[in-house]
């Protein structure tokens, strides 16, 4: 079977797709750029602020919501570059999207200034009161703009079909992802210290320890802080929000090493590893989440956890193994 020759293939695509692609978002590049920013903020702000919320500095927090939202506002910002129809639409969500982020993630930040909580915090303070209703509206928006986005999107192509796999699976898995966050608001009411040492309740935290009414002020992993001694909410979130970029650049790696390895060469081949890739991944979401609803650590899996793992490994490996055997033989004819 002939293989593709890349080089021809790429022009062709680039001269089919220049001319119907838009111009880049607005929005969603502001919106990255001010969390760019706040990223680096966070970072002076963790060098000469002492102060610490749950063990980790109050900036940590900022610094990460800061870093994956400029990080999916510019992978959104180059989906809707793409030629597509319902641009009209697509622009407005994801206008939504950027404005509402900057609202929530803003929250964040001057929550983290005044050296208190942001998510979940009860407190009858003016400043905690309002930022909650910007919660309370925001995370919504976010939400259901990207919920849209991803059923516009998956009804049409818009690159070629490695690609295309990855966005549209990617967009699913950050819309899961999302889903999944709300699930926090149901782990019940917790007792925490702020930084200046008073304690203040939050209505539900993100450990799962059925009774611990202090379970998100236990040992937590460096930098996540995602706990060591009961299951985590935030770990399926963060996998499923990440997800995009992951595909994206595993269908990217996949383009720059077919040049090297003839059986990736097709585009039919590139396809099925990226469709193995989506099933594993959501296996991945789907662990990690069943072992964050049991109140398990991700550092201390039981045997349950363990076989599982080892049947999703199998299944990857011998997807992968199964899509380069048809490519050796389909060359070889």
């Amino acid at each position: 079977m002939a293989t593709i020759d890349l080089t021809h293939t790429l022009s062709r695509i680039r001269s089919r797709t220049a001319p119907d692609r838009a111009p880049w978002h607005g929005p969603l590049l502001v919106n990255s750029a001010l969390m760019a920013a706040l990223v680096v903020v966070s970072m002076v702000g963790m060098v000469v602020d002492d102060r610490l919320l749950l063990g980790e500095s109050v900036w940590l927090k900022p610094a990460k919501f800061g870093l994956a939202f400029a990080l999916y506002g510019v992978t959104l910002a180059w989906i809707l570059r793409l030629p597509h129809r319902g641009r009209r639409a697509t622009w407005w969500l994801g206008t939504v999207f950027a404005i509402t982020g900057v609202a929530d993630v803003g929250f964040i930040a001057v929550q983290a200034a005044r050296g208190t909580f942001s998510h979940f915090n009860d407190s009858t303070d003016p400043v905690n009161e309002i930022g909650q209703q910007v919660f309370a509206s925001g995370v919504p928006g976010l939400f259901i703009a990207n919920l849209v986005l991803a059923v516009i999107i998956s009804w049409q192509k818009l690159a070629d079909r490695p690609t295309t796999i990855a966005l549209k699976a990617g967009l699913w898995l950050a819309v899961t992802g999302m889903a999944l966050g709300y699930l926090m608001g149901f782990t019940g009411p917790q007792l925490v210290r702020q930084s200046d040492g008073t304690v203040v309740g939050l209505v539900a935290g993100h450990t799962v320890r059925p009774g611990d009414t202090a379970r998100d002020a236990a040992a937590g992993m460096p930098i996540t802080h995602w706990s060591t001694t009961g299951g985590d909410l935030r770990i399926p979130h963060f996998v499923g929000l990440h997800g995009i970029q992951v595909l994206l650049l595993l269908a990217v790696a996949l383009l720059a090493l077919a040049p090297r390895y003839s059986w990736l060469r097709t585009e039919t081949t590139r396809a099925a590893l990226l469709v193995v890739a989506v099933l594993g991944y959501f296996g991945l979401l789907t662990l990690v989440f069943w072992q964050a609803l049991r109140g398990q650590a991700l550092t201390d899996p039981d045997l349950a956890t363990a076989a599982a793992a080892s049947v999703l490994a199998v299944f990857v490996a011998g997807g992968v193994t199964a899509v380069y055997l048809r490519a050796r033989e389909s060359a070889a004819n």
